[in-house]
């Protein structure tokens, strides 16, 4: 091999490797794009004191043992879904949490963290609403899988649900080693084998971002009979939300 293919093939390695942990340090910048809250009010906002950071919560008050806890998407307003919401599900509490960095939040977004506000979310609707349903989508769906199997929810609802992110990860970088990079893996499968509630996967026929097998994988890591899958037509990954059967088949659920 003549000496200037030797450069060339080490300033490519270099390069390579330069990438690789450009995008080990700066990866949560890639998997998180936070957003302000838009439209909650005062009165529609609580705080979650956590020991190093304030948690906003958007939140529509209602008493009875019935509460709703949403997990939204990597760059999702939370508060947006307050009206619809409010409206869909008259009989419920519902609580919005806006991840670290987002929505007024402190703190900076990981999936430690923000498993950890879950939990401590939880804990505190719980002790006024003993009847709590969770909904996670898209990035969302990872820390809802991962709480309900944590703790005694009533019914459990995924959006646009992933087996893991580092699935994912791997099928849109296929050439980054992102099994020994990834520091948040939202591992659902591995949550799901633990969850005995009545749990709906909503997935989106043209979902441009999880594909399809990712979800039926996470089916498959539900004991059987626990989880049934729906697939909403004429849908992407984002616009899942738009199409009519999105809220009307969560009623579905929450009105058994």
């Amino acid at each position: 091999m003549s000496r200037i293919l030797m450069s060339l093939v080490a300033l490519i390695v270099a390069v390579y490797l330069i990438l690789c942990a450009a995008l080990f340090v700066f990866q949560r910048s890639l998997i998180y794009f936070p957003q302000p809250g838009s439209m909650d009010t005062a009165e529609s906002r609580m705080t979650l004191a956590m020991p190093d950071a304030d948690i906003r919560v958007s939140v529509r008050e209602h008493s009875g043992a019935k509460a709703l806890i949403y997990f939204g998407g990597n760059a999702e307003d939370v508060s947006r879904n307050l009206p619809a919401f409010a409206e869909a599900f008259p009989d419920y509490a519902v609580y919005l949490l806006h991840y670290r960095g987002f929505g007024g939040s402190g703190g900076s977004p990981s999936e430690a963290a923000i498993a950890e506000d879950a939990l401590a979310l939880f804990d505190q609707v719980y002790a006024r609403h003993p009847q709590i349903a969770l909904v996670g989508r898209s990035l969302g769906s990872g820390v809802a899988v991962r709480l309900a199997s944590q703790r005694p929810v009533a019914q459990l609802i995924l959006v646009t649900p992933y087996n893991s992110l580092v699935e994912l990860a791997v099928q849109h970088y296929p050439w980054v080693p992102v099994k020994w990079l990834l520091k948040d893996r939202y591992e659902s499968g591995k949550y799901a084998a633990h969850i005995s509630v009545p749990t709906l996967l909503l997935a989106a026929s043209d979902d441009e971002v999880v594909s399809r097998a990712s979800t039926e994988r996470l089916l498959r890591s539900f004991p059987d009979g626990v989880a049934m899958l729906k697939v909403i037509k004429d849908s992407a990954h984002n616009s899942i939300s738009e199409r009519p059967q999105y809220l009307q088949w969560m009623k579905d659920v929450l009105n058994r």
